[in-house]
């Protein structure tokens, strides 16, 4: 039943392997931040408890972690209207930056916005389940242009933080899993974030009908 929920998730989602290769490799790289506590958003954003225990974890432990077909990370995606604001002035946000930000997080942002607005620009549900966008900043991102991802990279690697952050239990399974070198549970765990990213689009959309 897993696996075939793992099948299921990548044949609906209409996303091409070179696609989940490098959300894979996203997922890598977050990882990695987050072990060394790169810059002061890894402070926040739920991974406060959880950077100590990536940080023991060697690199086939956090890539073996990293493999699942939706985002560790989020910059925000759920909230269309921030979205929407600062990509109407996305210029005058890379003139007036906010404050300095380590340049190893500001190139993964990078990445992960392009990647955004990739899959939201390609495809439909990916976006939603993928990086758990509501449906309204999926559209915001379509209607903009490549170039405004890049203006904006400083200003929003402060908003970098892990997805479902709050969930304790989804991370320490994670973790665990991967120290653990059993595939079998590691597999599970990871299944197990698609039924949170799945419920995370249904209660967006329960509130948007309601």
């Amino acid at each position: 039943m897993q696996e075939s929920s793992g099948a299921a998730w990548e044949e609906t989602s209409h996303v091409s392997g070179a696609s989940l290769h490098s959300l894979k490799d996203l997922n890598r790289r977050f990882l990695e931040l987050a072990a060394v506590g790169c810059g002061d958003w890894s402070c926040g954003g739920g991974l406060a408890g959880i950077a100590s225990r990536l940080a023991p974890l060697n690199a086939v432990q956090r890539e073996a972690a990293a493999n699942c077909p939706y985002a560790l990370f989020d910059l925000r995606f759920r909230d269309a209207a921030h979205w929407q604001g600062r990509l109407r002035q996305a210029e005058r946000w890379r003139i007036s930056d906010e404050r300095a930000v380590d340049a190893p997080t500001v190139d993964f942002v990078r990445l992960a916005l392009f990647y955004a607005w990739h899959i939201a620009a390609t495809t439909g549900l990916a976006a939603q389940l993928q990086l758990g966008m509501s449906v309204d900043t999926a559209a915001t991102f379509r209607a903009t242009t490549l170039n405004s991802m890049s203006c904006l990279a400083v200003s929003e690697s402060k908003h970098l933080s892990a997805r479902w952050g709050d969930c304790a239990v989804y991370w320490s399974a994670l973790v665990g899993a991967a120290s653990g070198g059993n595939p079998k549970e590691l597999r599970r765990v990871q299944l197990h974030g698609l039924q949170l990213a799945a419920a995370s689009r249904l209660a967006s959309f329960g509130a948007a009908s309601g």
